[in-house]
């Protein structure tokens, strides 16, 4: 019987690679987590999910320093548990199927703690899934077996039935079996399985750098010799291996092989992020500011109570609106508070954030940007007063073309923007090993704390910024931008980068058949 007061324990199946593969349940337990202990092959995008104040304790890997012995492991969730905290134990593809679940969930019983198992898409599902390949068929496979390739690696001894395994009538498919290919391939054929049984091995499923390998039972031993496979990789051996296409549906997506670091503030990276994921890119997201309340309220507070007296109000940003409407609210107003007031925003997605409030923009210029905002306002037959809402820093062009155009303007601050000063260790390994190709650049204040906190890093990367005034920002500070969005908005920087891929790829086909 559980004991009361102690935390509950999530063994949660994270799926591999790519971070839409979890379940809405694992989701779930991350967005309650105080303390997430989690395996290398997890995707650290996952840990998105989990509180600010949550601990993330990572296990480690091999290649990257020492890894904790299960019984270290243990004592980490005993120790939260103890301490009545919510642990989430995020495991790479499912926590049943290869997962050491047995070891943790025994212990977890033995210690009175209360434990929930959330199950995940494990890998071979999935390597199946994205490389097409059909783990069971009417005519060819009416059974699906995985097989711990590293067996003997922790029992001294097979247990394995390789008679058996040869005479299968199904898909075979192996786990942790890169390195010991040459032993389980030799018992097959030793067995009865015929050497030319068709095999594909997928190597870091659902991940950027995901790779399919089509090659014969035979010959895997030295595929994985000459090409110099390592692990993670699954392995699957029968003949719907044989339906495996040369580039899948998942390989095919416009931006697969993309990896995107994407620098917005937490609160607007989700719209970026869906779009990129959507078209197969890996994102990481890692701000370059932080959005914060205001310190004095006073100001913004003085003119919601004398709205009356205004014509306009201009909205720079969607985080104007946000901050603008909720201190609204707390001042015991509603959107009734703005009836006779006339509201301009930056673009269309300063207009969305409205709609979210049940306002409609009365002006938005046909170009996203300052000077075309205060250039539609400028031509407008009558002058008055204009409330500026904005952040506590930004180019005052705005502000001086309507001052200039005759407006009276009271300019505002919402909210605090400040740059981020630390880079997490996790962005900086994967700047430093090259695995990220792009940076986003979507707002002047952006590109230039981008600059301020990865410069070092920018060189080995191509920049997508969001307008001409940004991409001039960034080459002030000697970066050109690989591509720029000829809308200002973000699906604009979205179609600038799948633009520059395409074009990329094309040169790097015909580089091809000029060679060949």
């Amino acid at each position: 019987m559980p004991n009361a007061g102690l935390g509950t324990v999530y063994l949660v199946g994270a799926g591999p690679g790519d971070p839409r593969l979890i379940t809405l349940w694992g989701i779930q337990c991350l967005q309650k987590a105080d303390v997430v202990i989690y395996d290398y092959l997890v995707n650290p995008a996952l840990l998105e999910y989990a509180p600010k104040h949550a601990r993330r304790i990572p296990l480690g890997h091999h290649s990257q320093g020492r890894v904790l012995s299960q019984e270290e492991i243990n004592d980490l969730i005993l120790a939260a548990a103890r301490n009545a905290q919510t642990v989430v134990r995020l495991k790479g593809g499912d926590p049943l199927i290869f997962g050491r679940f047995a070891e943790e969930a025994s212990f977890l019983r033995r210690q009175g703690i209360p434990t929930v198992i959330i199950p995940g898409i494990t890998a071979a599902l999935a390597a199946a899934s994205l490389a097409e390949i059909p783990l069971t068929h009417a005519d060819q496979a009416s059974a699906v077996a995985f097989v711990a390739g590293n067996e003997h690696s922790y029992k001294g001894e097979s247990h394995l039935d390789y008679q058996a395994l040869a005479r299968f009538p199904g898909t075979l498919i192996y786990y942790m079996g890169v390195r010991s290919a040459g032993e389980w391939t030799r018992q097959l054929i030793a067995h009865g399985k015929s050497a030319t049984t068709p095999v594909v091995l997928v190597r870091r499923c659902g991940w950027p750098d995901q790779k399919v390998y089509k090659t014969t039972l035979g010959d895997l031993p030295q595929l994985i010799a000459n090409a110099q496979i390592k692990p993670p990789a699954v392995i699957i051996v029968g003949e719907t291996a044989r339906e495996a296409p040369t580039d899948a549906w998942y390989v095919r997506q416009p931006l697969f092989g993309q990896c995107v670091l994407v620098t917005r503030a937490e609160e607007q990276a989700t719209e970026l992020r869906d779009l990129l994921e959507s078209l197969g890119a890996h994102v990481v997201i890692h701000p370059v500011i932080e959005i914060l309340p205001v310190f004095d309220w006073r100001p913004l507070d003085e003119a919601i109570s004398s709205l009356e007296s205004y014509q306009w109000i201009v909205f720079t940003s969607g985080n104007g609106v946000r901050f603008f409407m909720e201190r609204l609210f707390h001042l015991g107003a509603d959107a009734r508070r703005l009836r006779g007031v006339q509201l301009a925003v930056i673009g269309p997605g300063t207009a969305a954030t409205l709609r979210q409030f049940g306002l409609r923009a009365d002006l938005v210029p046909g170009q996203f940007c300052a000077e075309k905002l205060a250039e539609e306002l400028n031509r407008l037959p009558t002058r008055g007063r204009i409330l500026l809402v904005r952040a506590s820093r930004g180019r005052p062009v705005l502000l001086d073309e309507l001052r200039k155009g005759g407006w009276d303007v009271n300019q505002v601050t919402a909210y605090e923007s400040r740059d981020v000063t630390i880079i997490s260790q996790e962005v900086e390994r994967l700047l430093t090993e090259g695995r990220i190709h792009w940076v986003t650049a979507t707002s002047p204040s952006i590109a230039t704390a981008a600059v301020r906190l990865f410069g070092n890093y920018l060189p080995r990367v191509r920049i997508a910024s969001i307008s001409p005034i940004t991409s001039a920002v960034l080459r002030e500070h000697g970066f050109e931008p690989a591509a720029e969005a000829q809308t200002y908005t973000i699906p604009g920087v979205v179609d600038a980068i799948v633009e520059a891929v395409r074009r990329e790829r094309d040169a790097q086909r015909r580089n091809i058949d000029n060679s060949s």
